[in-house]
C-alpha cells in the first residue's frame, strides 16, 4: 500500500539557516542562566565562557557548531543504538532518515494529570484506582501505541509520585512511554525499575523505557533540579533531549521566527553540555513552541496559529538538524467535549503528521492538558484511526484496477453482491464502531446513541476488564523493593 510522502514545508533553506544563526547569536551574546555548579564547570571545560557568580554561560559559535556537527554525524550512523525512545509526550528517533510524512507515526497518552473527568462527568482529583483504570484503558485501545501516566494519584505524597507511578506503569502495560521526573533522586530509582522491566541494564540501553527529561525554563534558564536530572541521565548512558516550551508573548517574543530561534538556542545548549559529559552521549534537540492566549494567559495547545509554528519546528528539527521527532498533538484548549474539542483534536493530529511528525501526543486531555478524560481518550483513539486512514495512499495494480470485474458486471450492473466488494471493503473504507453513519429517520426512532455515549460505554468496559500482567511475580517483587527504598531515602521525606 502506498502512502503520502511529501511533507508540508513552511521554511526554505535560507530561512532555516537564519533561524539557526539567530540561535547561535542568542547563545553567544546573551547566553543561558544555569543554576548548577557541575554543569557550569563542565561547560567551562568545553570552551564556554562562564560567570560563576551570575551563573551565566555564553557559548562561542564554534563550540555550538562543533556540537551540531557531532550530533548530525551520530544520527547518520545506521547502526546507532537506540533507534528511538518514548518521551513524556510522544517519541523521538535517534537515527536520521529522509524528511517525509511518517505513515507509521505513533500516538501516545500520559501527562501525569492531577485531575480527571470520570465516567459520571465529574471533574475531581485522580486516585490510585484512576491510575490503574486509565492504564488498562490505554493498554486496550488499538491506536494508542505508547502510554505514560494519564493521571497521577493525588493521595500519594508528591515527592513519591514519580517512583510509585513508574511502578504502576510497568506492572500494567507493555506500551511503555516516558515519565515525569522531579529530581535526580527519582531518576536513579526509575532507572532501576526500568532495568527490571526491560530485562537488564544492557536491554534498557538498547531499548530505553521510562526515561525522564530535563526542561528549560524560558527564556534561557536551566534550573538546578532540571540540570541535575539531565546530567544524571546522560551519565547513566540514557538518551536525552532538553525540552523547551517557548510561549510567544510571555516567555518569548510574539513572532514565530523568534520563538524558534530562542527555543532552539535553549535546546542546543544542552547538546553542548551532554557531549561535554560524554562524547558518545545519545542526545538530540527538542522544541515545543506556542503563543500565549492574550485573553486568558494560557499556553495555547490548539490554536490555528500554532500549526505553521509546529510545522516549521518539525522541518527545522528534521531537515536542518537531522533529528526526527514527535510533537504535542491531539490537544484541545476546551474544558468539555464538544464541537471545539473535535476541531482542535483532529487538526492537532493531522497537521503535525502532514508536516512530518513521527508521533503525536499526549491524547485524552481536556483543559489545556490539565485534565484527563477516559471518554475523550476513547474518542481520540478513533480520531487517530481516522488520521491513519487519511494518510494512506492508493495501490494501482492489475488487481486493484479490477478491469475483469468491471467487464463482468458491465453497463447498468451493481457491485454490492460481487465477491470483490466483500474482499476489499474493509481495506478500502474505514469501519469504526464509534462513528455513526445513518439516515435521518433513525434519530426519530431513538436508534442514534451519539459518539460520546458510545465512547463512555467503551471506556467503562475496557477499564473494568481484567488484563494479563506484563511482568513476572519476581519482577514485581523486585520493583516493590526499589520503590520502598526510593521513597524511604528521598531527600524530601518528612
Amino acid at each position: 500500500m502506498a502512502y503520502l510522502s511529501e511533507p508540508l514545508r513552511f521554511l526554505d533553506s535560507e530561512e532555516m539557516r537564519r533561524i539557526h544563526a539567530g540561535a547561535l547569536r542568542i547563545l553567544e551574546e546573551t547566553g543561558m542562566w544555569i543554576d548548577h555548579d557541575e554543569s557550569l564547570e563542565i561547560l567551562r571545560s568545553a570552551g564556554c565562557r562562564v560567570d560563576g557568580d551570575a551563573r551565566r554561560v555564553t557559548f562561542p559559535v564554534e563550540v555550538v557548531e562543533a556540537a551540531v556537527v557531532r550530533m548530525r554525524e551520530a544520527y547518520s550512523r545506521p547502526d546507532r543504538v537506540p533507534a528511538r525512545m518514548a518521551v513524556r509526550y510522544s517519541h523521538v528517533r535517534f537515527r536520521s532518515e529522509p524528511y517525509r510524512i511518517h505513515s507509521d507515526f505513533t500516538v501516545s497518552t500520559g501527562g501525569f494529570c492531577c485531575f480527571l473527568v470520570d465516567l459520571e462527568g465529574r471533574r475531581r482529583r485522580a486516585t490510585i484506582d484512576d491510575v490503574r483504570a486509565s492504564l488498562r484503558l490505554a493498554d486496550a485501545l488499538p491506536n494508542i501505541d505508547l502510554t505514560g501516566l494519564p493521571v497521577s494519584a493525588q493521595e500519594v505524597p508528591h515527592h513519591e509520585r514519580p517512583v510509585r507511578m513508574a511502578a504502576e506503569l510497568v506492572k500494567t502495560t507493555r506500551k511503555l512511554g516516558g515519565i515525569e521526573t522531579f529530581c535526580a533522586h527519582d531518576a536513579g530509582y526509575i532507572t532501576k525499575i526500568a532495568e527490571v522491566a526491560a530485562g537488564g541494564a544492557d536491554a534498557l540501553r538498547r531499548e530505553p523505557i521510562l526515561v525522564g527529561y530535563g526542561e528549560a525554563r524560558s527564556p534561557l534558564c536551566f534550573d538546578r533540579n532540571m540540570a541535575e536530572i539531565f546530567v544524571a541521565y546522560v551519565r547513566a548512558g540514557l538518551p536525552q533531549t532538553l525540552d523547551t516550551m517557548v510561549n510567544g508573548g510571555a516567555t518569548a517574543p510574539m513572532t514565530p521566527a523568534a520563538c524558534l530561534a530562542l527555543g532552539m538556542a535553549e535546546t542546543l545548549s544542552a547538546v553542548v553540555l551532554a557531549q561535554a559529559i560524554d562524547a558518545e552521549a545519545v542526545v538530540g534537540v527538542d522544541l515545543i513552541p506556542s503563543f500565549m492566549d492574550m485573553s486568558s494567559g494560557i499556553f495555547r495547545y490548539a490554536g490555528p496559529e500554532r500549526w505553521p509554528l509546529l510545522g516549521a519546528r518539525l522541518q527545522l528539527q528534521q531537515e536542518f538538524y537531522g533529528c526526527p521527532a514527535g510533537v504535542h498533538g491531539g490537544k484541545t484548549d476546551a474544558c468539555v467535549p464538544g464541537v471545539q474539542v473535535g476541531i482542535e483534536k483532529a487538526m492537532s493530529m493531522i497537521m503535525p503528521v502532514l508536516c512530518g511528525a513521527v508521533g503525536v501526543g499526549t491524547v485524552g486531555h481536556l483543559e489545556n492538558a490539565v485534565t484527563f478524560s477516559p471518554v475523550q481518550l476513547v474518542i481520540d483513539d478513533a480520531i487517530a484511526a481516522y488520521v491513519r486512514r487519511s494518510v494512506q495512499g492508493l495501490d494501482v495494480t492489475d488487481e486493484t484496477l479490477a478491469l475483469e470485474s468491471i467487464r463482468e458486471i458491465g453497463p447498468g450492473g451493481e457491485f454490492l453482491t460481487h465477491p470483490t466488494t466483500a474482499e476489499w471493503c474493509r481495506e478500502s473504507a474505514m469501519m469504526h464502531s464509534l462513528f455513526e453513519r445513518a439516515p435521518w429517520q433513525t434519530i426519530h426512532n431513538g436508534e442514534l446513541v451519539g459518539m460520546e455515549a458510545r465512547a463512555r460505554a467503551e471506556a467503562e468496559r475496557l477499564m473494568g476488564r481484567e488484563t494479563e500482567r506484563p511482568l513476572t511475580a519476581d519482577q514485581e517483587s523486585a520493583i516493590d523493593e526499589i520503590v520502598e527504598e526510593g521513597c524511604r531515602t528521598h531527600p524530601l521525606r518528612g
